[in-house]
């Protein structure tokens, strides 16, 4: 077909304006792929509320002496003398855990529950008469305590003869669809990514994706944690830290993956300030020097003031604390263990007992226009849901205790269901006729605990001097602990 010049130059002049058309929208579609902020689901605004639960590493390594089992052992090593999940429930909770995780299955391949899909599994040992099921009793124990269940599944497999072979992801999703449908709601599922050779020499190309649509498909109130989520990441060591004043929720995943793929572990740390996706972190570490009951370890419990640390350096940073307390070879929680968990509970109450700001008055200048009127805040009214925005570089806030009183800690919570902004903020108190600094910081995200010295004042200032959009704050707590 032949067309004349003048339609030619027609054709062409609407094919250029197209094309600026296409090249506007594209823009307009970064730019807001750019704004658009990342906030939590529903899912993870609960798991971060859980802030603090126990980890137990339990199987054919507590009677073995090691921390990585080969997938060789006989299933009857694995015998508890006196299997007690109402016990472990007791000590989570005087601790002030509000859930439990556990291995079901560790590298080497054992089964705390009668898979169908193994023949290492508890049904071939002799404990119980091989009728046992460890994730049974756990989880109806959880239900009949009041704490959350949730499971750790390695997919790393030495013991499974097709581990190495494209039919071994089948396998692991039958096995994880029989602790996805048979043990009650979960909270969390547990990935690491370790990936060695199976029995027969090969490593296993997993098929994450196919997992990760399992496990949202059969438990959608479940938060998936890994090194890159997609529920929450790994904090980069095993020390239940976050070493810096900042902790951003928000990481970018795009060309990274599971195990030796990962972020680097400051990233993990960190997070990423302007990260694409809402992962955030939850710190591992362990009570003692290994994650198997070890009888040399005995002694080498954390103690509770140690605890402590972990725990501001943790959920006082914004990340959730899974503490791993491994049971014995009875199956129960050593008693020094329990020493340790029941005094640090105790210190954790003691500390969060009284909170000196609770029912009284803040003063938001530049903000409330009745402000001189001391209008009960939504920062003091001990509610989470409810939150006060905030006006980055104003006069602060300023919380009026009523009379002087002694406090040497201050508790921050942003209203995370709208994304995280704060980047820093500084906290004063009114002395000898003006306003003197006692403490500032970075990111506050879904809790900040700062500590300091002893300050006897009746007006504190908490002052946002930096944040990417206006934030708002939930609740506003000052102790002395």
């Amino acid at each position: 077909m032949l067309y004349s010049k003048k339609c030619l130059s027609t054709l062409l002049f609407f094919g250029k304006r197209m094309l600026v058309s296409l090249v506007f929208l594209q823009a307009m579609f970064a730019l807001s792929a750019q704004t658009t902020m990342p906030v939590p689901t529903p899912q993870q605004l609960t798991w971060h509320d859980t802030e603090f639960y126990l980890f137990f590493h339990f199987g054919p390594n507590t009677f073995t002496n090691v921390e990585w089992g080969h997938g060789t052992e006989t299933e009857d090593i694995f015998n508890p003398t006196d299997l007690d999940c109402e016990q472990w429930c007791r000590v989570a909770k005087q601790a002030g855990a509000r859930g439990i995780v556990i291995t079901a299955k560790h590298h080497d391949g054992f089964c705390l529950w009668p898979s169908k899909y193994s023949k290492h599994t508890v049904r071939e040992s002799k404990w119980r008469d091989g009728k046992g099921d460890v994730l049974r009793e756990l989880s109806d124990a959880c239900r009949r305590n009041g704490l959350k269940f949730g499971v750790y599944l390695s997919p790393w497999d030495r013991n499974h003869p097709q581990y190495g072979t494209p039919e071994y992801n089948d396998v692991y999703v039958n096995t994880l669809t029989e602790l996805l449908t048979n043990y009650g709601e979960l909270f969390e599922i547990w990935w690491d990514g370790a990936n060695g050779e199976g029995p027969n020499g090969k490593k296993q190309v997993y098929d994450f994706h196919r997992f990760e649509e399992l496990a949202a498909r059969l438990q959608p109130n479940a938060v998936v944690f890994s090194d890159i989520g997609p529920g929450c990441r790994w904090v980069g060591n095993e020390r239940g830290l976050i070493l810096t004043e900042t902790n951003w929720c928000t990481l970018d995943t795009a060309g990274f993956q599971r195990g030796l793929g990962a972020p680097h572990n400051d990233t993990l740390n960190r997070g990423n300030e302007n990260g694409a996706h809402w992962i955030p972190a939850e710190c591992d570490v362990s009570i003692r020097p290994g994650w198997f009951y070890h009888q040399e370890e005995d002694n080498k419990v954390k103690t509770p003031d140690q605890l402590w640390d972990i725990y501001v350096h943790s959920v006082g940073r914004g990340a959730n604390l899974i503490l791993n307390v491994p049971p014995d070879r009875r199956g129960r929680i050593h008693e020094n263990d329990s020493l340790s968990l029941l005094a640090f509970g105790e210190k954790v109450r003691g500390a969060f007992q009284h909170n000196l700001a609770a029912g009284k008055k803040a003063i938001m200048p530049e903000i409330r226009a009745d402000n001189s009127k001391k209008q009960n805040s939504y920062l003091l009214d001990g509610d989470r849901s409810t939150s006060e925005k905030i006006t980055p570089g104003n006069k602060g806030i300023q919380i009026d205790l009523g009379k002087k009183q002694v406090f040497n800690a201050i508790l921050l919570r942003e209203a995370i269901a709208e994304g995280q902004n704060i980047q820093a903020f500084k906290v004063e108190v009114w002395e000898n006729g003006k306003w003197h600094e006692i403490a500032r910081s970075t990111t506050i995200g879904a809790r900040k605990i700062l500590c300091f010295p002893e300050h006897k004042s009746r007006k504190i200032r908490i002052t946002v001097e930096a944040s990417k959009k206006a934030p708002a704050l939930s609740e506003v707590e000052v102790y002395k602990i």
